[in-house]
């Protein structure tokens, strides 16, 4: 693990995520590129989304979505801001706090730097090494970094970091923004922190858009202290997330939702073992996986990888380049976990894929 200070984004598109590998020609191939839960949403979501509909004509009011966000996490609406997706989440804690020294955990999601890079802040990097499995060391982070963003799950490694080692970053005066976009497709939500409220400077974002198929509607949410959410609040434009968003939101709160996410974690747990053990069968090619894996994706490092993603795109099957993320290079690739059937058909192709490419 080591900390980068470099104030440029030293050639690595932050801008770039898994969706572009899915545009235009590509929406002809098998996705394993985007970490969205494949079909999804469920019929009885778009329901509840279509029923709010006949409600467009008046503006949005988020005061149920809110509190039922509040409820699911055992907090007080004050501790609970609605956000146009998580993404949105970065670009408000960018603009409203007063930072003077960020520093973001890499290889991770690379929208908290590009957001902070916009607001004119200089971003520093710890970046974690593949020796380590990709792990956090809360010792690497500077002391005096008022500002401290980490992923868990970390999109792409994989990686599920203890709460208890994530909540070692805290410091007075320190605000610790911890990613949890992806938290909900582990099971037992096990290492969360979200509805934690006794630690300092803590702020938790949650997007709904993974495991329910809505990335199309945008809609997350922030868990963080009062205060925290009145400055952020400010910074949003009136009535950010839409009628049906909020719609959304209310029934991915309900007992019913979270007993379905419950389940579907087991079984994105189940598919990704299937997809790790027939990846493992590559060993003798040079292919490793980042293990444990913990999300509903895995990182692999593979040589002549580009090659391998351009015959595989050539095969009908996307899948994400990982040189975009800080911390990797070329030789890295991010796979969505999908069902059993999916999965082997896909490692029928990267069978054909490796072998084209060592020719």
């Amino acid at each position: 693990m080591r900390t980068d200070s470099t104030h440029s984004s030293e050639g690595h598109d932050l801008r770039h995520h898994g969706d572009a590998e899915v545009r235009d020609d590509g929406a002809r191939l098998t996705d394993l590129a985007v970490n969205v839960r494949a079909d999804t949403p469920p019929a009885w979501l778009r329901e509840r989304i279509a029923g709010s509909l006949a409600g467009l004509a008046a503006y949005p009011d988020g005061r149920q979505a809110r509190a039922a966000v509040a409820a699911r996490h055992g907090v007080p609406v004050e501790r609970v801001l609605l956000t146009a997706g998580a993404a949105e989440a970065f670009v408000l804690l960018a603009r409203a706090l007063t930072i003077r020294h960020a520093v973001v955990v890499h290889p991770q999601f690379t929208e908290p730097e590009a957001a902070l890079r916009d607001a004119g802040h200089p971003v520093d990097r710890v970046l974690l090494r593949e020796e380590d499995g990709f792990r956090l060391d809360p010792a690497a982070v500077p002391e005096d970094a008022d500002l401290v963003v980490v992923g868990n799950p970390t999109n792409p490694t994989s990686v599920l970091h203890p709460a208890a080692t994530i909540a070692e970053l805290a410091r007075p005066g320190r605000t610790l923004v911890v990613d949890e976009a992806f938290l909900d497709a582990v099971p037992g939500e096990r290492e969360a922190l979200a509805g934690r409220t006794d630690v300092p400077g803590l702020v938790v974002l949650r997007s709904l858009t993974k495991t329910w198929g809505l990335a199309g509607l945008r809609i997350g949410y922030v868990l963080a202290a009062p205060e925290t959410i009145a400055d952020l609040e400010r910074a949003q434009p009136l009535w950010p997330v839409s009628t049906p968003a909020l719609a959304a939101a209310v029934a991915c709160m309900e007992p019913r939702a979270l007993a379905e996410a419950a389940h579907a974690a087991h079984r994105v747990g189940t598919d990704r073992a299937h997809l790790v053990a027939g990846l493992r069968e590559f060993a003798p090619d040079g292919l490793r996986v980042v293990e444990p894996a913990e999300g509903p994706f895995v990182l692999v490092r593979l040589p002549r990888a580009t090659d391998v993603r351009r015959h595989l795109r050539d095969l009908g099957f996307a899948v994400r380049r990982g040189d975009t993320f800080p911390g990797l290079g070329e030789e890295w690739l991010r796979l969505a976990v999908r069902d059993r059937a999916t999965v082997n058909s896909f490692l029928q192709a990267l069978d054909q894929a490796v072998t084209l490419a060592q020719h």
